[in-house]
């Protein structure tokens, strides 16, 4: 069995760019309201933002070590995304680890592990999506895999997937799907801001909606 593959094919640049435009929740949407982890992950301060190509790592509960020999392989724009046996029990990425993933350029952490040093971590912009803060530190001794799929949050997650996380939690867009996503999410945003626009005129919310053809579809009545 490999452990670590020390590379692989990256979204090209521009589809990147793309899909940075739109928020967790849009892509959501526009991928037929799938890939959305658990609610349980969320930034560890509001106001945190990620979009990037995923780096996975696999993570025995309670040990770090390859998690920091994820991030010797990072490549800037990357977004760390760690599987850790769903245990928030641990702080297994605090301020070092930060500072290191800064300075490789890596735009975030995702784990369905607990993080530690939440001051720290947020003074150094770096932005961190997981199950909340704990202080218990963690062992270097157990292999695990880099690069390989994973399953976190309930989500299946290859290298190369976009990772799109903000305040409302972390959503995966599969690698060969992004540029169709793109193109929905645009839809959407549009039509959105149609809508919004047209209740800002005083429009009803049902008929803009359409939801006002749903509830006469179901024979809803109003006294």
């Amino acid at each position: 069995m490999v452990h670590v593959i020390r590379t692989f094919d990256r979204p090209a640049a521009e589809l990147v760019e793309r899909i940075k435009k739109f928020p967790p929740s849009t892509l959501h949407e526009a991928q037929g309201r799938s890939g959305a982890l658990t609610f349980r992950i969320k930034p560890i301060y509001s106001g945190m933002r990620a979009c990037g190509p995923a780096l996975t790592v696999s993570c025995h509960p309670g040990d770090n070590m390859m998690l920091i020999t994820a991030i010797s392989l990072a490549k800037p724009g990357d977004v760390l995304v760690v599987s850790a046996g769903e245990h928030p029990e641990q702080g297994g990425f605090g301020e070092v680890l930060a500072t290191a993933c800064v300075a490789k350029g890596i735009v975030g952490l995702v784990t369905d592990a607990g993080v530690r040093d939440g001051l720290a971590v947020r003074d150094t912009g770096f932005n961190v999506f997981s199950y909340g803060l704990c202080m218990k530190g963690t062992v270097k001794e157990t292999l695990g895999t880099i690069n390989q799929p994973i399953v976190i949050g309930g989500i299946a997650v290859r290298p190369g997937d976009i990772v799109s996380a903000d305040d409302d939690g972390v959503v995966i867009v599969p690698k060969e799907n992004i540029a169709d996503v793109c193109v929905k999410s645009a839809a959407r945003e549009d039509k959105e801001a149609d809508v919004m626009k047209a209740l800002k005129a005083g429009g009803n919310i049902l008929e803009l909606s359409g939801i006002g053809k749903v509830l006469e579809s179901k024979g809803c009545t109003f006294a």
